[in-house]
């Protein structure tokens, strides 16, 4: 530990700048090869860390996820993900989580982990989310057992928040990765009769109570890039959202709070 000016202990850490380039619904296939290796190939190096918000594939086929293992594969940037709705379409999640992890990346699913950066602890929540709705279109936990499976998924999705702002507390940095919205701030610009089909504003309980440095979201493609929950920025890292590659965040940890840059 050192001491500053007025002899006050300083965090060794404190000052360091993370910082982290972000994107969703990159929706990997033959089709956008080419584009996606350029930009994983232009951003390497520049930033400490890579967080993709799911939506890694058009349909959620390993041959389609190959296409992102491919321009991960060899990078020295760590790369964190989550996946989204589109990668669950086929229903091939473990073949698709073999391709990917073989790459080098990180695919969290109601999961945590914990990296570390220029000396910091960066801890990291990742979990797909799951539809639900908003105050005054909420999806209930009662009726036919196919429509409460849904709540009891959502359910599940919000204990693992839970469970990996727990485990990472005492992290200096602490970043929560969706593929759902937590809040309707970064949905505006959708048609509100569909906002249930595109998160729930249940995920935002333990944002709330555990105030993370920043929260990451992608799958609403029509929505608006920046919001919040109390103190807690959110952003919506959506390709169309973000109209660019990749995002990328300055985090200060002696700010504890993410500002962003172009």
């Amino acid at each position: 530990m050192v001491a500053d000016s007025n002899g006050r202990p300083v965090p060794e850490h404190e000052g360091v700048v993370i910082k982290v380039a972000t994107v969703g619904d990159i929706h990997c296939s033959d089709a956008n090869r080419e584009e996606t290796a350029a930009a994983f190939a232009a951003i390497d190096g520049t930033v400490d860390l890579i967080l993709l918000a799911g939506d890694l594939t058009t349909h959620g086929e390993p041959e389609q996820a190959r296409v992102l293992a491919d321009a991960c594969r060899g990078l020295k940037t760590p790369v964190v993900a989550v996946l989204g709705n589109h990668d669950w379409h086929v229903n091939r999640v473990d073949e698709l989580r073999a391709v990917v992890e073989d790459a080098g990346i990180e695919l969290l699913d109601r999961s945590h982990a914990i990296l570390g950066i220029k000396g910091v602890q960066v801890g990291i929540v990742g979990v797909k989310g799951h539809v639900g709705g908003f105050p005054g279109s909420y999806l209930p936990d009662f009726g036919e057992p196919d429509l409460r499976a849904v709540y009891a998924n959502a359910t599940r999705e919000v204990e693992a928040i839970e469970e990996g702002l727990s485990a990472v507390e005492t992290c200096p940095l602490r970043i929560v990765l969706l593929h759902y919205a937590p809040t309707t701030d970064t949905l505006i610009g959708e048609p509100e009769p569909i906002w249930a089909f595109l998160g729930t504003d249940r995920l935002a309980g333990p944002i709330v109570h555990h105030s993370p440095d920043l929260v990451l979201h992608g799958h609403a493609h029509a929505g608006t890039f920046a919001g919040n929950l109390g103190d807690v920025p959110v952003h919506n890292v959506s390709v169309p959202v973000i109209k660019r590659d990749f995002w990328v965040f300055d985090l200060a940890v002696a700010e504890k709070r993410a500002s962003a840059i172009h």
